[in-house]
């Protein structure tokens, strides 16, 4: 146990659910941990203290050696549908070291990924390679920069060892904050293990601790379905705004909480298609682009049949509440999506012919292969140069119109210009930028890329740099497909 005056407040809430859902174990040391990356502003939000931490402690901390006054490591049961099959799983390579209550009195997860084996590693080694620790803070930090819930990286630390993969890679182990690391995936394991009869504890522990307005509500439970529907339309509206793929869209990676968790094949698209993917392990392209809205439900899907025997005792109507709430879903999903749309277009209101007028220029996008972020960039600062998709006929008719809906609007102008740079960001995590960045720290033991990266990637609808230019240039396609692969 380590004491000191980093500003540790941890508590361990998870811990007293039943016994079925985690395992304590402590961590397992490496050989020579040293902080490579650090977290300094979302330290102090956590009412930690980056001097203190900035340490050979906590560089002991953050790699297992040591673990924090008030800390009991557990590693995590849930289940899960890994692509479409469902598997009983676990925390195989992470501990969560407890729950850290902020000066704004609220509880995240801290928990050190590449920790070493559990009971549920299955056969791995439990530990984690440097490159894909950082590419999950870069990605992670980059969705934090553009508003959109996720889990954070508190810090990256090599262990000094090397892990073997397909060839010998540097080891680490990575810090991530969470609201909390309950998953669609939690629910499902519960639901599967001794009939469920604890399932009750971890929906009540789950309400209380995410969604405490709910307690009192005539029914918790089909509330607590429909909140967290709701984070979910919202969520996956957010990711198609920017062009953002998951890639491993499997039930143990949705969170209760609504924040993206688990960065592995992730990416951002380029060209717009939305038949795109990345994963190399995706071959059926089930978690591309424009499946996303529609892997969303199926997952919410799960999820529901989870709490079907809390919802009513009786099973055909705990199905028909079931029905009614996820229904809502494509509804409430097309909503968020259409109003995130009309940010993008500077538009204000609801008009018939919006939604047409929004796909027209996404299908002339995909016809002119035209980048998505620069498309909106460009449309939002009136850069807009006559080659390519601007010079296309069919892009000068679906501008008029464009222009014709714009100017029927009360607000002027320079309101809708504003409205349009809070929603489409100036730069994004472009996928070789960040293989530079990881290349240039793995390889080279050169941070500045990355340093340099992240400082852009924390302001990405800042219109006024003059510092973003070189990240906006897309990847050059002749390079051949880009491919993703899940962290190892």
């Amino acid at each position: 146990m380590t004491q000191s005056n980093a500003g540790w407040n941890l508590k361990n809430s998870y811990s007293r659910l039943p016994s079925i859902f985690f395992t304590s174990l402590d961590p397992k040391p490496v050989q020579s941990p040293e902080i490579v990356q650090f977290n300094d502003s979302l330290a102090e939000s956590l009412g930690l203290s980056k001097d203190a931490l900035h340490s050979e402690e906590g560089a002991a901390i953050f790699s297992g050696n040591k673990v924090p006054e008030g800390s009991m490591p557990i590693a995590q049961a849930y289940a899960g549908h890994q692509f479409g099959n469902l598997t009983m799983l676990g925390d195989g390579r992470a501990l969560l070291i407890g729950e850290q209550i902020t000066p704004e009195n609220e509880r995240v997860d801290i928990q050190l990924k590449g920790s070493g084996r559990t009971p549920f590693s299955r056969g791995g080694d439990g530990r984690a390679a440097l490159g894909p620790m950082l590419r999950e803070y870069v990605i992670s930090e980059a969705m934090h920069g553009l508003g959109i819930p996720t889990t954070r990286s508190l810090a990256v630390v090599k262990t000094g060892e090397e892990i073997i993969r397909e060839t010998l890679l540097p080891g680490a182990v990575m810090t991530r904050v969470a609201s909390s690391h309950l998953r669609f995936g939690t629910f499902q394991y519960a639901a599967g293990v001794e009939e469920g009869k604890e399932l009750k504890a971890l929906a009540d522990y789950a309400i209380e601790r995410h969604y405490p307005e709910l307690v009192h509500e005539e029914n918790r439970y089909q509330a607590f379905l429909r909140k967290v529907i709701e984070q979910h339309a919202a969520l996956i509206a957010k990711w198609q705004q920017v062009g953002f793929i998951h890639g491993v869209m499997n039930t143990d990676n949705m969170t209760i909480s609504g924040e993206t968790i688990d960065y592995g094949p992730c990416a951002f698209m380029d060209a717009y298609d939305p038949s795109t993917v990345f994963s190399s392990i995706d071959a059926q392209g089930r978690y591309a682009y424009g499946n996303q809205p529609k892997i969303g439900g199926w997952n919410l899907a799960r999820f529901a049949e989870t709490l079907l025997p809390l919802l009513h005792e009786e099973q055909e109507k705990a199905v028909e509440i079931a029905q009614k709430e996820i229904e809502a879903y494509g509804k409430l999903y097309h909503e968020q999506w259409l109003s995130n749309m009309r940010g993008k277009l500077g538009l204000f209101g609801s008009e018939e012919g919006d939604e047409e007028l929004v796909e027209e220029l996404l299908g002339l996008m995909k016809d002119h292969k035209s980048d998505f972020t620069n498309t909106f960039r460009m449309l939002t600062d009136g850069s807009t140069e006559n080659e390519g998709l601007f010079a296309a006929a069919e892009f000068k008719k679906w501008e008029t119109k464009w222009q014709e809906r714009r100017s029927s609007q009360t607000q002027s102008q320079g309101e809708a210009k504003k409205r349009m740079q809070q929603h489409n960001p100036v730069v994004i995590a472009r996928n070789h930028k960040v293989e530079e960045a990881l290349e240039a720290a793995v390889r080279y033991d050169d941070y500045t890329v990355l340093t340099n990266l992240l400082e852009v990637l924390s302001s990405p609808y800042d219109y006024s740099s003059s510092t973003q230019s070189e990240y906006c240039i897309p990847r050059d396609p002749s390079n051949g497909r880009y491919r993703t692969f899940c962290g190892t």
